[in-house]
């Protein structure tokens, strides 16, 4: 059951962000354009966050940290998980008895919020990032033996 409320919370997330008085409802197509292929992070009502990225084919990947504690979990949703239903952006979740679909609202260029349909507490605010993002900083080398040229020389 457990695993079920992870997948639940990541794809909740990987839809949804703060909605400022201007939001902008987005339909199904808009929507899949505005979000496929971009990473996002997330912070959702209950303090479950994390980041990740929605593909095309409607497959998910990324991090979640259920509840804003413990350690954060990689998850992999399988092609098929989010796909449009009439104008509507919906999830396909194995084990769930019911397929929950979303109110995706644009709050800014960069970011939106994301609700479960009829359940406007449950929802997710969600911000572009940059693509290395949550990456370590790359290591330093230092090259021995080599000089830096005075310059002029050839």
């Amino acid at each position: 059951m457990l695993v079920k409320v992870q997948r639940l919370a990541l794809v909740m997330a990987a839809l949804v962000c703060a909605v400022p008085a201007s939001a902008e409802e987005m339909r199904a197509d808009e929507a899949r354009h505005f979000i496929a292929g971009k990473h996002f992070a997330y912070n959702c009502f209950d303090g479950t966050n994390g980041n990740g990225r929605i593909y095309p084919d409607g497959s998910v990947a990324g991090y979640v940290q259920p509840g804003g504690k413990g350690p954060r979990r990689f998850v992999v949703l399988p092609t098929g998980t989010l796909r449009t239903s009439g104008d509507r952006y919906c999830a396909s979740v194995r084990g769930l008895p019911f397929e929950p679909c979303f109110n995706l609202d644009r709050t800014s260029q960069v970011s939106f919020r994301g609700s479960v349909s009829g359940l406007g507490f449950a929802y997710c605010n969600f911000v572009r990032r940059s693509t290395r993002a949550d990456l370590q900083p790359a290591p330093t080398y230092r090259l021995r033996g080599v000089r830096a040229s005075a310059g002029g020389e050839d």
